[in-house]
């Protein structure tokens, strides 16, 4: 890393303070500064932007399409770079930083060729009387300036899932990335910088959250991305007025694994990835495991070996799966959430153990429903054991949670499968896979306290357009 980073106004940096440190999360060391924006500078990032909105939406689709090939191959070159980065100020272990940047390239691909095919239909309007002589047609717009508030837990691809889309469809943006992992949100604005968008189509700016809340509340932006927790996603929403609002926000995500399933061996260690793969510091991390009766001890004995074999520390060795957290106290309150569950008559079948902000990977069964370990959000490397009997029951007990963002189910029975994509409230059902897997196109979001919208590529430019319809009277039509 550098000493110090600009933020980004109106795509040009500007060094004005060193007022943000970024710390590195597994030494605790302060290893750069960041440019911290205060209020005067984000209402001149909106103006910025709003000024951009013309010049963008009249940029050719293809000169898009360009920018967005840009970022990719830029990307690519700079993957190294990047990944060490996210290791750096996330704490990310470094397998799980090079598939972030990864994704991040794969998803300003998919927005490039997206870029290209954003359509609309011809409308026939003489499907009743009162449309004949009438044609009609609609295509999409994009909507203007658009905010987005962005997590610390994937840093760069969270933010790409944002800014690809904005950049296909033709919305100039001012960007909050998190104060906590600020960096690779920076270095994706010197990126951006080498391109051909117009004077202040982007604007990418640390800042107080005091100062964030005008992205919410200022009527010029017409519309708000946010990603994080529920409990600040759902005031920002009430502070957006009339503007479009995409919340992706959090979730306990469960799976299910039926007695159907041939190879048990292959849901374990999937079961164990979508656990403890990015330390569980994901909003779609498993963290509710419910296994029929009749191979739960099989399953349970086989957990706890893979989970007591993971390497836990340094996110920069190589063979490192779960790192620190993203602070100590983050590890401090699940030490507490276990300790509770413990106490209430839960079983610690392993991990659990803290050293500073690093969390051993735990695994627990017998954990009354009403813990936060399963009521709540654990955003950590722990996850609990349930057994079933009957299928539906356990479908029950996956929508027994305030959220819904995705599922997995294990299952090799079609109907238990269309009665688990029927029945789950959640946004995604996942067959024979956890609910942490995510392809970067596809449709993204959740129900309940989990958000609304959807994100992945062409859905995030739908949010971030709208319909305007044609209607032709032809001569000598109908009135």
């Amino acid at each position: 890393m550098r000493a110090a980073y600009p933020y980004w106004l109106g795509n040009r940096p500007i060094e004005a303070n060193r007022d943000l440190a970024v710390a590195d999360k597994y030494s605790g060391t302060v290893v750069t500064q960041v440019a911290l924006a205060d209020a005067q500078v984000l209402d001149a990032a909106i103006e910025e932007a709003v000024r951009a909105r013309e010049p963008l939406r009249r940029m050719p689709a293809d000169a898009r399409q360009a920018v967005l090939h840009h970022c990719a191959r830029r990307l690519a070159e700079r993957a190294e770079e990047l990944a060490a980065v996210l290791c750096a100020e996330a704490g990310k272990p470094l397998r799980d930083a090079r598939a972030e940047v990864g994704r991040s390239i794969d998803t300003f691909r998919c927005a490039a060729e997206e870029a290209t095919r954003i359509r609309g239909e011809v409308l026939p309007l003489d499907v009743t009387p009162r449309g004949r002589g009438y044609g009609g047609m609609w295509k999409r717009v994009p909507v203007g300036a658009c905010a987005f508030i962005t997590p610390f837990n994937l840093p760069l691809n969270l933010v790409a899932h944002k800014v690809a889309p904005a950049i296909a469809i033709g919305c100039p943006f001012v960007l909050k990335p998190a104060s906590l992992t600020p960096v690779s949100a920076l270095l994706l604005g010197e990126v951006l910088a080498e391109t051909e968008l117009p004077h202040g189509a982007f604007s990418i700016l640390p800042c107080r959250p005091v100062d964030a809340e005008r992205l919410a509340s200022d009527d010029r932006l017409a519309l708000l991305s946010f990603t994080g927790s529920p409990e600040v996603g759902w005031a920002l929403k009430a502070r957006a007025g009339r503007k479009k609002v995409v919340l992706e926000l959090g979730g306990n995500a469960a799976v299910i694994l039926d007695e159907t399933w041939p190879d048990l061996d292959d849901a374990v260690a999937r079961i164990v990835t979508g656990a403890f793969a990015q330390s569980g510091q994901s909003c779609i991390s498993v963290q509710r495991i419910f296994v029929h009766e009749a191979v739960y001890d099989t399953v349970r004995a086989r957990l706890e070996a893979a989970v007591r074999g993971l390497a836990v520390g340094d996110p920069r060795a190589e063979q490192t799966v779960v790192g620190p957290l993203i602070a100590e106290s983050e590890a401090i309150r699940l030490e507490q959430w276990i300790a509770s569950a413990v106490a209430r008559g839960g079983r610690l079948i392993c991990g659990g153990g803290r050293r500073g902000a690093v969390l051993e990977p735990a695994l627990l069964e017998h954990v009354p429903p009403e813990e936060p370990l399963v009521c709540r959000e654990a955003f950590g490397p722990v996850a609990v054991l349930f057994p079933f009997s009957d299928f539906a029951a356990a479908l029950a007990a996956v929508n027994d949670s305030p959220y819904g963002l995705q599922a997995g189910v294990f299952t090799r029975d079609l109907y238990r499968m269309y009665r688990a994509w029927d029945t789950l409230e959640v946004g995604g059902v996942l067959i024979g896979e956890v609910p942490t897997w995510r392809a970067d196109h596809m449709p993204y979001g959740g129900v309940k306290a989990s958000g609304c919208g959807r994100e992945g590529v062409r859905f995030a430019i739908e949010e971030m357009s709208e319909i305007r319809l044609l209607a032709v009277r032809r001569p000598g039509g109908e009135p």
